[in-house]
């Protein structure tokens, strides 16, 4: 027995959110969010800096990478919210757009910065300052800065600009070259995910359903059409008009592979007969690469300790406090050389020792001053072992890659021995030992490095016969199939990646409701 609905989306995080409450807003359009995971209800997900709690937890998909050549062999954990909200409920809450090089260097018609410009826009709702009229203020999402921002935040930005770094007005205009408090997606001090933004304001339609603890096992396709989802234990639910796959840059592909849509002969050799023949599907991957310079700090004013009984108890009456930080309360855009076109380094400020995802406990208090790749040339993929899936981003196969990271951690050495940070810049602090020389950063680079939860690239959109899905985000070969969220981006951008997945959601909504 199977339920029909217009739509069937699947996956309830950033880019689901968005789909789910855009489509049902048409009257008379039935729609079905199919999520694997169960609530966001904890308070672990409303409290920012608690974000790494739900680490290696029931509402995390928990993955490990393959083996990393270039990172002395070692597998890498990488948290992928499994929950309401997805990724959204779990992450740092930094709305960073990126670049507009970033947009344009996509070069696929109707993607272009001037093109997805407005699809920002909808989507926002500053709180507070808008200098310039930057963000938009009728959207959904509320963006804001901190509530109660560390001082060791402020010292940052102005040892950024004692180098010459550039302090922002407005992180998220068409440049992001500089330094600048990092927006976050908070309201009244607590975080405001995509679930909070979009889902709840539209779950009391009755034309939309969501179907929680429902993992989806494959796409059903029919006649080269794509008819609906195998879910749970086999339960289908059908799409009349399309399936629409949102489930990150893991999920998506994952699932088209299982469904026979994939490179044919891998698809094979796994057990599965394909059912259209479309290589890129899995390749194209990208990811953030991050290397932290951990110090301890001189005065006890950071984040450790930030789950005192007192912090808990602000947090709780007035939302205020250390627990209302996202951890990562400042950034910097750079670029190592005059060469390159726009940034190609992110510095973000921590007041805490960040070490190993948060999850080792810090042996007191700390900074972390981290280097983020943003545009790697490094290019990896995923693929099936059986019915599982199998990561490898490929990290630092490209020689440039680890000496632009190099350089970004000089920038960061830099940065603590200003004026501003070095009365509070203490000696290195476990397990970052002190590097000093290229080869010393080297070696710190490809022993400690992680990801910054920014997969992206998986069912890449372009124009031409080798992209997973065409500029309407319409999968080649398969109708009624359509990818939306982080998978379809050609390239990463200078940023973070939660404001273009919304972007990309609210756009793909004007997409399907054209073919309507």
């Amino acid at each position: 027995m199977s339920v029909e609905y217009d739509y069937v989306v699947v996956g309830a995080g950033s880019a689901g959110c968005v789909l789910a409450d855009r489509l049902s807003a048409v009257p008379g359009v039935t729609v079905a969010l199919v999520e694997a995971g169960g609530s966001d209800d904890r308070i672990e997900v409303r409290m920012p800096a608690g974000f790494a709690r739900l680490f290696k937890t029931e509402r995390d998909w928990n993955f490990t990478t393959a083996a990393q050549a270039g990172l002395v062999g070692r597998e890498l954990y990488w948290p992928r919210g499994r929950m309401i909200g997805g990724s959204s409920s779990m992450n740092g809450q930094m709305w960073v757009r990126g670049h507009r090089a970033d947009y344009d260097g996509w070069n696929v018609p109707g993607w272009s910065y001037d093109e997805v410009l407005p699809y920002f826009l909808r989507s926002e709702r500053r709180v507070g300052s808008n200098r310039g009229g930057v963000y938009g203020t009728g959207g959904p999402v509320r963006i804001c800065e901190l509530r109660s921002p560390n001082p060791a935040t402020e010292l940052f930005l102005r040892a950024c600009e004692e180098l010459g770094i550039v302090r922002l007005d407005e992180l998220n205009g068409p440049s992001n070259e500089g330094c600048s408090p990092t927006p976050v997606t908070q309201h009244r001090g607590r975080r405001w995910s995509s679930a909070d933004a979009y889902l709840r304001p539209a779950a009391g339609r009755p034309n939309l359903t969501v179907l929680t603890s429902s993992p989806v096992r494959s796409v059903l396709i029919e006649d080269g059409r794509a008819a609906g989802v195998v879910y749970g234990d086999g339960a289908v639910v059908r799409a009349r008009a399309e399936v629409v796959l949102a489930a990150g840059t893991i999920g998506s592909p994952h699932l088209l592979m299982l469904s026979g849509v994939g490179p044919a002969d891998e698809l094979r050799a796994e057990g599965i007969e394909p059912v259209r023949d479309l290589p890129g599907v899995g390749g194209n991957l990208q990811d953030h690469l991050a290397s932290g310079i951990f110090l301890h700090c001189r005065r006890p004013i950071t984040l450790v300790g930030a789950e005192s009984p007192g912090n808990l108890l602000r947090f709780l009456v007035g939302r205020t406090g250390k627990l209302t930080s996202n951890v990562g309360e400042a950034v910097a855009f750079i670029r190592t050389s005059p060469d390159e076109p726009a940034p190609d380094i992110e510095l973000i400020f921590a007041p805490a020792p960040f070490i190993n995802h948060g999850l080792t406990p810090p042996p007191g208090h700390g900074l972390t001053i981290a280097s983020v790749l943003l545009q790697p040339e490094s290019r990896g993929r995923v693929f099936l072992n059986g019915r599982d899936v199998v990561i490898d981003p490929g990290y630092l196969t490209a020689e440039a890659d680890l000496r632009r990271q190099v350089a970004g951690l000089r920038k960061a050495g830099e940065l603590f021995a200003t004026e501003a940070l070095a009365p509070l810049a203490g000696p290195p602090m476990d397990p970052y030992w002190g590097a000093g020389t290229d080869e010393e950063l080297a070696r710190w680079i490809r022993e400690r490095s992680e990801t910054l939860y920014h997969p992206v690239g998986t069912c890449r959109m372009g124009e031409d016969d080798d992209s997973v899905v065409d500029p309407a985000l319409r999968v080649r070969g398969v109708a009624g199939l359509r990818v939306a969220d982080a998978s379809i981006m050609p390239v990463i951008n200078r940023g973070h990646t939660q404001a273009p997945v919304v972007m990309i959601a609210e756009k793909a909504a004007d997409l399907i409701l054209a073919d309507r």
